[in-house]
């Protein structure tokens, strides 16, 4: 019992820790999100609070962080530059209907359908995109307005205080995990500027975060037929890119922490915590590999963690954030730089010289995407040419074994799967002129998968019928069957023996 309440009081404790690092490092992701979207950053800072505590209450992955993401941001400023930001909350709310959508028809199975190399691809990418998006702060406005690169004492002072962060986390737990390594470095840097008075960019230099409690706010827009069509679009692009990456994250968290999350029950939290948002001024959310990352690594693997998270962001909202705009952007900075490093897979390097040259191109191909657009595009074009590849590999497994009976009648064995990519090789393999005039082919090593499939068999079927030849298919599968059943009188197979099908299929041998 005692070592019970031991280990419980220890979960609580890391949680909460855990908790408090990430909402520090939140906040300019926020605030920056915001800039990107064009809007307020306490519209970026809302969204963070509402859809973190949401998800992390009713979400399918413990452990996991929600809130405001660059992905979703850069696809809302065309929504807010062209229409304003109430057309963006109302576009937020009918998102989160789509994905509740999602989750209550259970899609958020079709994750499974992502390759291994799409998902490598995937994190590689993010953690490049994790990267670059921390070097605009290496930026400093010019006398003319114009940002120019950090140079001299400034940079180097920056670049110091990013390397003290970085070997603070990394060797700190070398020494003690009562408190986290993170939220460690990010103390100790700052008490450094203070107490030494060094010049070098804070929180409060990019943005105010102090505001009040988020307001129950209806998106002020017609309610029209004309306004739907508007946001409609931007509804299903932000609903597919949330959903896209909060499930790929939460098979990464599942990976790390050899644990489960459910992917539907993620779906609905999602909605859910989106359609609240949108209603209380905030520009949406899905889940942050980034935050979750750190998160985990900070000991975050329960609810509380993120629930916590939340909490303290709306605390800093409210009444601490001169404290938080103390913090400078280098602690910030060296702890992103840590999650890159965590995040990448330098193992892919390693193993792009022994898998499938398609899995290593794939691969590529998903990172070069996710950086120069955005991750939905990329996870789809990825899962698109992975299932072409495939197509492609599997149409040239297709091949017979043929003999002479006693009674004179030719007999294909037919092996390998029939389907749309293969049927142009599996018309190549019969030589009707040259057969005699009883033939059989057997599907029993060979699966009929399509429409196209059935086609190449009645073609097939019609050139032997030319040379007055019969044909017998035998050991159909019943999935071909039941693809002949709903065919109806769309293939026409005349010539076959069976009285529904005129096929002389296993049923009747």
């Amino acid at each position: 019992m005692i070592s019970l309440f031991v280990n419980r009081f220890a979960s609580t404790k890391d949680d909460v820790l855990s908790g408090l690092t990430v909402a520090i490092a939140l906040v300019p992701e926020a605030v920056a999100f915001a800039f990107v979207a064009g809007v307020n950053p306490l519209v970026g800072l809302y969204a963070a609070f509402m859809v973190g505590l949401i998800t992390a209450t009713i979400g399918g992955r413990p452990g996991m962080i929600s809130g405001a993401t660059g992905a979703l941001a850069v696809v809302m400023v065309a929504l807010v530059a062209d229409h304003g930001v109430e057309y963006l909350f109302a576009a937020v709310v009918l998102m989160g209907i789509i994905q509740i959508s999602a989750g209550v028809f259970r899609l958020g199975k079709f994750i499974r359908m992502v390759p291994h190399s799409v998902m490598l691809g995937f994190v590689n990418g993010l953690a490049i995109v994790i990267f670059l998006a921390q070097l605009q702060s290496f930026q400093t406005p010019g006398e003319d307005g114009v940002m120019d690169w950090m140079s001299g004492f400034t940079l180097y002072l920056m670049l110091g205080l990013i390397a003290l962060t970085m070997i603070i986390i990394q060797f700190l737990p070398r020494l003690t995990r009562a408190i986290p390594s993170s939220l460690a470095a990010i103390i100790v840097v700052t008490g450094l500027v203070v107490v030494f008075g060094l010049d070098t960019k804070t929180v409060g230099e990019v943005a105010s975060i102090a505001g009040g409690f988020p307001e129950f706010h209806i998106p002020g827009v017609p309610l029209t037929w004309e306004t739907l069509w508007i946001i409609l679009p931007y509804s299903i692009v932000f609903a597919a890119i949330g959903l896209i990456e909060s499930l790929l994250t939460m098979s990464l968290i599942d990976e790390l922490t050899e644990t489960r999350g459910r992917g539907n029950k993620e779906c609905i939290g999602q909605g859910v915590a989106n359609t609240v948002t949108g209603c209380f001024g905030g520009m949406g959310g899905c889940a942050m590999i980034g935050q979750s990352m750190i998160n985990v690594n900070s000991g975050g693997r329960g609810r509380l963690s993120g629930i916590s998270a939340a909490l303290f962001l709306l605390l800093f909202i409210l009444v601490a954030s001169p404290l938080i705009e103390m913090i400078p952007v280098a602690a910030l900075i060296g702890v992103m730089f840590i999650v890159v490093i965590g995040t990448f897979e330098w193992s892919s390097f390693r193993i792009l010289g022994k898998i499938p040259k398609s899995d290593a191109f794939v691969l590529i191909l998903v990172s070069g995407v996710t950086v120069a657009t955005d991750l939905a595009v990329a996870v789809i074009v990825g899962v698109i040419v992975s299932a072409l590849v495939f197509a492609w590999q599997h149409a040239k497994n297709i091949y017979v074994d043929s003999e002479i009976d006693e009674k004179g009648a030719k007999h294909y064995f037919l092996n390998g799967p029939l389907f749309f990519s293969s049927v142009h090789n599996f018309s190549n393999l019969f030589t009707p002129h040259d057969d005699p005039d009883e033939v059989v082919i057997d599907f029993r090593r060979s699966r009929v998968y399509d429409h196209s499939a059935i086609e190449a068999i009645d073609a097939l079927a019609d050139r032997y019928l030319a040379l007055g030849k019969k044909l017998h298919l035998r050991h159909l599968s019943p999935e071909c069957l039941e693809l002949l059943d709903k065919a109806g009188n769309l293939v026409e197979v005349n010539i076959m023996e069976d009285p529904k099908y005129f096929i002389a299929d296993d049923r009747h041998a």
